[in-house]
């Protein structure tokens, strides 16, 4: 009797134990709906489009900004083309310059020949899109170069008596975008955002997700190389997140955040405006499929950059780029040889009907019910026995798994590892012919330490590293002081990292014990000058080396 309720104890223990469901944090509505759209097409117009640069140095005279063909179904139908779902407008760039009607500056397009002064380029997007049922978002730069609020300032001015004036105006625009065009479902905030804006996001953004800032709902990834490294989470700490510019080294599979990554990148190779000599860097077909494996095919939205010329067209070599683009993804993926929808548990087989050649699988997890999937195995039945095809970990919205091909009769996904009962929304096999992988590139978050300068507090306790050069493009980088005894005690303090003479936000920089990790943003070109400094504390003087390295190697 005693063993028979022993018995009874485990299993009302065990039925106990299986019934409760670990909390995870799962995508918001809006976050879903953002999520599902897959491809967004970044469109980057801007006076330094007319200067052939990077950044707007207000060279061009406003009477010369005149796209007298500018299209904004041009745009819509170019998204098209490759399946983008939204067009992510730069309605303000750093320079200033303003898209729209806004009465804020005298630095935008009513102040050009453009439609004799009464052009409103956001206007003409948004009725577009709605033309051609696509969704629209917005990029308004917090800074402004011309009231002193510079690159990586996010709105904070270099004179603090214009801050509050600037304040003023930069709500105002924030304003004007949200309010006076429809339906926004991406509010851009680049780099960060350091003016108080959350009741004009409160009123006008509540569909919206917002990229950076203090209400960040999305990541960037840490570098616009339009690839992430795998595995890929949705999820990380809320203490990482708050900072409003975590990247995919924060990712934490049992973090308690969902903050989904826009991978992005360019369509010219580290340029996002037009110019000739730019159209001579466009990315190639190869590169853009590797893209699209390393983003959507990890389970990220992808973010490609289209940019008209002076013109205010698309131009027709991007276009035709971009339509290869759409073609071979769905020559790849519309078709499946087989597929099932909507399964529970952690084995699920799909039969092929007979022996078929295949080398894709796609695996689609719900993730509105969060990240449950954490290890699996793709397997196929050859000759009554199953073999291993390839394995992973993160699968989220879409996984996208390749390898050599083989002929099957059925295909089994085995999760070997979950949290909660895993929930496939699709499952799918695919042959693509004349199939080549993309490059295995060494992906990885973090790569080897080099020696850029030494130091000796007695000589000076506040050290400055010259890292022109040495950042070449945006993403992350680590500076390490290592002391030559290594039980030295010190500490590190008054970080800035100043780029082009201006500091930038506190945020770009955090310390953690004897490293200063910068998380770089901005655009770097052939002009920028970019410097770290920062104090050295300790009880007794003391000397060692700086070293350096970049947080994500690609």
């Amino acid at each position: 009797m005693k063993k028979f309720k022993l018995i009874l104890v485990a299993s009302i223990l065990l039925i106990g134990k299986t019934a409760i469901s670990q909390h995870l944090p799962k995508p918001s509505e809006v976050q879903y709906k953002w999520h599902e759209q897959e491809r967004i097409m970044f469109v980057c117009l801007d006076p330094c489009t007319w200067q052939g640069r990077e950044y707007d140095n207000h060279s061009t005279p406003l009477e010369q900004i005149n796209p007298k063909k500018l299209n904004t179904d041009q745009w819509c139908e170019t998204a098209q083309l490759w399946g983008a779902k939204e067009i992510l407008f730069v309605a303000k760039h750093t320079g200033g310059f303003c898209w729209w009607q806004t009465e804020t500056t005298d630095y935008g397009i009513k102040d050009t020949p453009y439609k004799d002064g009464k052009g409103d380029v956001i206007r003409e997007l948004s009725e577009s899109c709605k033309k051609y049922g696509l969704n629209l978002g917005i990029y308004v730069y917090p800074g402004d170069e011309i009231w002193g609020a510079g690159i990586g300032s996010g709105g904070k001015t270099k004179d603090p008596s214009k801050q509050e004036a600037y304040n003023k105006v930069f709500r105002t625009q924030l304003e004007e975008t949200l309010a006076n065009y429809g339906d926004i479902i991406e509010v851009w905030f680049d780099g960060s955002c350091v003016i108080d804006v959350s009741d004009i996001l409160e009123k006008y953004a509540k569909n919206s997700v917002v990229f950076q800032g203090p209400h960040a709902t999305l990541r960037w990834p840490g570098t616009e190389s339009g690839k992430l490294f795998y595995p890929f989470w949705n999820t990380v700490k809320s203490e990482d997140f708050k900072s409003g510019v975590a990247t995919q080294v924060h990712d934490d599979p049992n973090g308690d955040v969902w903050a989904p990554i826009e991978t992005n990148t360019t369509l010219y190779d580290h340029n996002w405006f037009w110019s000739p000599e730019n159209e001579e860097k466009r990315k190639s077909l190869d590169e853009l499929m590797e893209c699209y494996y390393k983003s959507v095919g990890y389970g990220s939205v992808f973010l490609l950059n289209s940019t008209p010329n002076t013109s205010g067209l698309i131009p027709e070599n991007d276009r035709k780029l971009y339509k290869a683009f759409g073609d071979e993804i769905d020559r790849r993926f519309k078709i499946p040889i087989a597929s099932v929808n909507e399964q529970k548990g952690k084995i699920v087989e799909l039969d092929m009907s007979g022996k078929k050649k295949i080398n894709h699988v796609v695996t689609m997890e719900d993730y509105r019910l969060g990240h449950r999937i954490r290890e699996y195995k793709i397997e196929g039945f050859i000759d009554g026995n199953w073999k291993e095809l390839c394995r992973g970990q993160s699968v989220g919205r879409m996984k996208i798994d390749y390898f050599d091909e083989i002929e099957v009769s059925k295909i089994r996904l085995n999760i070997t590892k979950n949290v909660n009962e895993p929930v496939i929304r699709k499952l799918s096999v695919y042959y693509v012919e004349d199939f080549v992988a993309p490059p295995k590139r060494e992906i990885r978050p973090w790569s080897n330490w080099q020696n850029i300068g030494n130091f000796n507090t007695k000589e000076n306790t506040i050290i400055e590293v010259n890292l022109t050069g040495k950042i070449k493009m945006p993403g992350q980088f680590t500076v390490r002081v290592e002391p030559e005894n290594a039980d030295t005690k010190f500490k590190i303090s008054n970080v800035e990292l100043i780029y082009d003479g201006r500091v930038v936000l506190e945020s770009f920089t955090t310390v953690k014990g004897n490293e200063i990790n910068i998380n770089r943003t901005a655009q770097v070109t052939d002009e920028s000058k970019i410097t770290l400094r920062f104090s050295l504390k300790s009880k007794t003087d003391f000397s060692g080396k700086i070293q350096f390295k970049p947080a994500l190697i690609y």
